[in-house]
């Protein structure tokens, strides 16, 4: 909206013409979507107050999170709020990527924003059954695929591209294409949910990963540089950093609220949407790859749960009884169990997300 102002104030004033520059407007995005957050963030968290959403606490758990029961949830949709809106005032709205990205996000927030109602306002602890998230999931993924698919230009658009290896470059089917994209976004969505487990230890990670991503996708927009880089061109990509730097500024703007000890917390709401985000970001981007590297607490997290669920029921089927291999999963939980305190195991993940991050980034130049 404010770039389409602008555009027409500069046919008389051309100091408006400034706007049209993405860095510029990442920054603004950024820092809109930050003041956005901190204005609403105290009215959002008192009407949660209000209304009783409160988050409830797993017996099984660590006996040190009991003391949070009650504390406000479903806060990711502060996020979202000040993202949606911040990117429509300063992204181009006629680019296809960005309404892609933003209806992906707040299709997937829907998805928990009903997950996380069932549970605290209906009180049913199964909130949305895991069969109907992950066919809702699974459903805007693949609209996601096709959509992409039938749009892309260049052969380019649809390979997979292997970081740091200038020449390894694998062209997708429909079919293999289809396969990525589902896993991509349905994985990272559900991986940062599963992180979700600690004040503060989801939004960090996504901020710093959001806002590589936006190094990505301007990259991958501006042709003289993808050239130089060895990145794929993809004509309109550019856009999406003004997303990314949308959701890096709510993003920060949330932790103002959700670091330790918490005022509020992301619930379903935000965990999923953002996962989802930062997938679908890293598909039209054609970063992957370069995804798996920089969310790998994400990762690591994810598989954490899978190898402890899976060994427990091999183990119980085979020998009669359940044994794990984590102390408790997620990791952080495994850790917290081994005598770390909260605030060690949320910093310590930030440093290695960091670092991740920033190995990540070197592919733009290593290849």
């Amino acid at each position: 909206m404010l770039l389409a102002l602008a555009q027409w104030l500069a046919l008389d004033v051309r100091t408006f013409s400034v706007f049209n520059y993405i860095t510029l407007r990442a920054v603004m995005a950024a820092m809109t979507a930050l003041l956005i957050s901190f204005a609403l963030g105290p009215w959002m968290i008192r009407k949660l107050t209000a209304l009783k959403i409160g988050q409830s606490v797993r017996n099984d758990g660590p006996q040190t999170h009991l003391v949070k029961a009650g504390t406000p949830t479903m806060g990711g949709a502060l996020i979202l709020t000040s993202m949606a809106i911040t990117t429509l005032l300063w992204a181009d709205l006629s680019n296809a990527y960005v309404w892609v990205a933003l209806l992906t996000t707040l299709g997937v927030g829907a998805i928990g924003w009903v997950d996380d109602y069932r549970k605290v306002v209906h009180r049913n602890p199964d909130g949305l059954s895991a069969k109907a998230k992950l066919f809702w999931q699974s459903l805007i993924a693949l609209a996601v695929g096709a959509f992409l698919w039938s749009h892309a230009t260049l052969p380019a658009h649809t390979e997979v591209i292997v970081p740091f290896f200038k020449h390894w470059v694998f062209p997708l089917g429909l079919v293999g294409f289809m396969v990525l994209v589902y896993l991509v976004i349905v994985g990272t969505s559900n991986a940062v949910n599963l992180t979700d487990g600690l004040d503060g230890l989801a939004i960090m990670p996504t901020v710093m990963v959001a806002s590589a991503l936006a190094v990505f996708a301007y990259v991958a927009g501006h042709a003289e540089f993808s050239k130089y880089l060895g990145e794929p061109a993809i004509p309109g990509a550019g856009e999406l950093a003004i997303f990314c730097a949308a959701i890096a500024g709510s993003g920060l703007a949330f932790l103002w609220f959700n670091a330790y000890p918490a005022e509020v917390f992301m619930g379903d709401v935000g965990a999923l949407a953002l996962g989802a985000a930062l997938g679908v970001v890293a598909v039209m981007v054609r970063q992957e790859l370069v995804l798996f590297i920089m969310g790998g607490v994400f990762v690591v997290e994810a598989v954490s749960v899978m190898l402890q669920v899976s060994w427990f029921k091999y183990t119980k089927k085979r020998f009669g009884k359940g044994e794990r291999i984590l102390l408790m999963a997620p990791l952080h939980h495994h850790f917290e169990q081994k005598g770390w305190k909260e605030t060690q195991v949320v910093v310590r993940f930030w440093i290695i997300t960091m670092l991740l991050v920033l190995i990540g980034l070197a592919t733009l130049k290593l290849r």
